[in-house]
């Protein structure tokens, strides 16, 4: 088995908990429903905001999700001028047997313009 990591990222409607939350919880649902996951086999996940986003951690969403054993940190994204707004970001890390290229990827609403090359970019 080997360590995957798996990408995704959202946007929110603004700074406000609940909105952090369900954007969060939205995503999170997503990447597990693309890659099909068993929770027990995340190492981790580590998710970053945009500086614009204060009201709330998105590992709280996770947690709100029964992620109770998986270790998972919070972090705010390097201000970079013009980057989108409102955006969370996360990557997990998966013990899987899948090979990287098996891996898909979720980038949703504002989000999506990120990634455009993916394959599997959802609005």
């Amino acid at each position: 088995m080997t360590t995957r990591g798996i990408r995704g990222a959202t946007t929110t409607d603004g700074n406000d908990a609940n909105c952090i939350y369900e954007a969060t919880s939205e995503l999170l649902v997503a990447m597990q429903q693309a890659n099909d996951f068993n929770v027990d086999d995340l190492a981790a996940a580590l998710f970053t905001v945009t500086p614009d986003l204060t009201a709330a951690f998105p590992a709280r969403a996770a947690r709100m999700l029964g992620w109770t054993t998986v270790p998972l940190m919070d972090s705010c994204e390097i201000p970079v001028e013009e980057s989108l707004a409102h955006c969370i970001r996360v990557l997990l890390l998966w013990n899987t047997d899948k090979a990287q290229s098996e891996i898909k990827h979720s980038y949703l609403k504002e989000a999506s313009k990120l990634r455009p090359d993916l394959k599997e970019v959802k609005e």
